[in-house]
């Protein structure tokens, strides 16, 4: 909790800290990175050119501000945004000494955007704001740690490529086992592991790809969609290289899995619904159901541009046939075969049971239509898992004045 001094400094200042978080962003990102350039290794390009990854940390920490004054998401709905970026970070393989860092700058950053409305009472309440979050992460990411057996500061395995896959247009699998010949981890269907990979000219790169396959005991499987780079964004270099430079027999550094998108224990009737590569943690849910609950109920629904970019199809249609009741329903942007509908997904015609216990994956525009769409249907949020692709944008709500 904040202390009694803080309290009403934050209450009073989050407005004006909501309102400049664009500009709060901007100066944080650009003078961390330009002071410690080794710090582009844990971004992602792409995110950084379209400001999508600038908007994350800070937004997190005003949306934790909102929490603790009680003008912001409740405490076990915060709870999850914590396990969420705590899961992020140790794919990512943060230490906890890298949090003063980023608490200097982004007080900095504070600094500089509100300048001398910025009293020393005011650093100091927001100071102590982030460093009860950073706190509450450490912790967290500590557990996180300990759980996959990672030690030290190298949190990368080793692992061969067994075998490529072409899945779909643009989209490709690659069949992973581990290089020092241990045990390939064990995960939850559901997570995803870091790719780290060294790019010639651009240092290393970290991307996170969700394992497309239910635990096997002997290796791993990512789906990669090749980004190709809209609206003046560039084009996806990881994604790029993976799809044409790496082949069977290649090597890749792996973290460890993680993710909280994991199937909860239970026997409620499952909807899964996806668009474009999303489909990868759905395939692996659905696999491991059809192995270990083949009389639950299942209906799948997936969104994509064209049958011929629809990835892991066969997968689906193979671990659903296993269960004794399985629906899948389609969208194509661009039409496809009879049975297929036409267009953007219409909630209205998705077919949802009361009970159903609901997993989401796809980009933030087609899940706050899905969501807003099921919770008109009376499904409520505690019934509805997602993971979303990129960086989630964490606002304050408006403190009444």
């Amino acid at each position: 909790m904040l202390s009694a001094s803080s309290a009403p400094v934050v209450e009073a200042t989050l407005p004006v800290v909501g309102e400049n978080l664009e500009a709060i962003t901007t100066v944080f990102y650009e003078t961390m990175i330009g002071e410690n350039p080794e710090l582009l290794n844990l971004f992602s390009r792409s995110a950084q050119a379209t400001g999508e990854q600038r908007s994350a940390l800070s937004g997190a920490v005003a949306a934790y501000a909102a929490h603790l004054i009680g003008a912001g998401p409740s405490g076990v709905a915060f709870e999850h945004v914590v396990d969420r970026i705590a899961h992020r970070h140790c794919a990512l393989g943060i230490r906890p000494e890298q949090y003063t860092m980023v608490g200097r700058y982004l007080l900095r950053a504070v600094g500089t955007v509100l300048g001398d409305a910025v009293t020393p009472e005011i650093a100091a309440a927001w100071d102590e704001v982030y460093w009860l979050f950073a706190a509450q992460l450490i912790g967290r990411e500590a557990r996180l740690y300990a759980e996959a057996g990672v030690e030290g500061a190298d949190p990368w395995r080793s692992y061969a490529v067994a075998n490529k896959i072409e899945e779909a247009h643009d989209t490709v699998s690659f069949v992973l086992v581990p290089a020092d010949l241990r045990a390939a981890p064990v995960y939850h269907p559901g997570q995803y592991v870091t790719v780290a990979v060294d790019l010639p000219g651009a240092g290393r790169q970290l991307r996170q790809y969700s394992l497309s396959q239910a635990p096997t005991g002997g290796t791993l499987r990512i789906t990669v969609r090749r980004v190709r780079g809209r609206g003046g964004a560039p084009d996806g270099v990881v994604s790029a290289f993976l799809h044409d430079q790496v082949g069977t027999g290649d090597r890749l550094r792996i973290s460890q899995p993680y993710g909280d998108l994991v199937l909860r224990p239970g026997d409620a009737p499952l909807l899964l619904v996806s668009a474009g590569v999303g489909i990868t943690p759905m395939a692996a849910i659905l696999e491991q159901t059809a192995r270990t609950q083949p009389t639950r109920e299942v209906t799948v629904v997936h969104a994509d541009r064209d049958p011929g970019r629809h990835p892991l199809r066969g997968d689906m249609l193979s671990s659903g046939a296993r269960l004794r009741s399985f629906r899948e329903v389609v969208w194509y942007e661009q039409g496809g075969p009879t049975g297929a509908h036409t267009g953007l997904i219409d909630t209205d015609q998705v077919p949802v049971h009361p009970d159903a216990e609901v997993y989401l994956c796809g980009p933030a525009p087609f899940m706050q239509t899905v969501r807003a769409g099921l919770h008109r249907r009376g499904i409520p949020d505690e019934r509805i898992r997602y993971e979303v692709f990129g960086s989630e944008q964490w606002r304050p709500a408006p403190v009444a004045a």
